[in-house]
């Protein structure tokens, strides 16, 4: 997994509140365990009709934001289904943070586990930020896990609470495989042990 230590980009704004997984990535995307290719679906049903093309005036299709890797986003975000295909979606479009003033549970779990950073501000914050950049989508915002703050041009820094350990395994890139490695050489030890101590178990 990438870590996430300090991210300066442009920010894309997408006020909406309850945006649900469904809507990150539609259940006709979820057939693969493959968590790359999934961005071309992201937003699917917001980014184009029902010919295929894209619709001109959603945020992440407008020039400005294409290649925002900061998603300023509505209350409850995440909300639905548990699919880890959404965070998949997000990342491999090239969103690493999601500001909002609330996530669902299951989502802003699988967002740490995933390299996502998901972070928690107060409603007034995320609305000065949403207005800012859409106002001037040129702007770049900077959030720096290591000071927990939130900085962008004209705004007071914005300090976000994170639990000590998922800061840690975010700013290592340490998902749950990541995490069971640093503990190989007990491992082999145990097996080891096993192995002498109870031989018919490896046969």
């Amino acid at each position: 997994m990438q870590a996430f230590t300090k991210l300066t980009s442009i920010a894309a704004p997408l006020p909406m509140m309850n945006v649900d997984t469904d809507m990150i990535i539609p259940k006709q995307f979820l057939k693969t365990i493959k968590r790359s290719g999934l961005g071309a679906g992201l937003f699917f049903e917001l980014r184009f009709d029902q010919a295929g093309n894209e619709i001109g005036d959603f945020v992440l299709n407008r020039a400005a934001y294409r290649n925002a890797a900061i998603l300023i986003a509505g209350e409850n975000f995440g909300c639905g289904s548990s699919r880890e295909h959404a965070p998949w979606a997000l990342l491999d479009f090239g969103i690493r943070c999601i500001i909002a003033p609330s996530f669902a549970d299951i989502f802003y779990n699988n967002c740490f586990k995933n390299g996502i950073l998901p972070v928690v501000l107060p409603k007034a914050d995320v609305d000065a930020l949403s207005a800012l950049v859409s106002q001037q989508p040129e702007v770049a915002i900077t959030v720096d896990l290591t000071a927990q703050t939130v900085d962008a041009p004209g705004l007071a820094p914005m300090r976000f609470e994170i639990d000590p350990f998922r800061k840690h395994c975010l700013l290592h890139g340490l998902d749950d495989i990541g995490l069971t490695m640093q503990k190989a050489a007990a491992i082999d030890s145990f097996e080891g042990r096993q192995r002498a101590q109870c031989p018919w178990l490896f046969r």
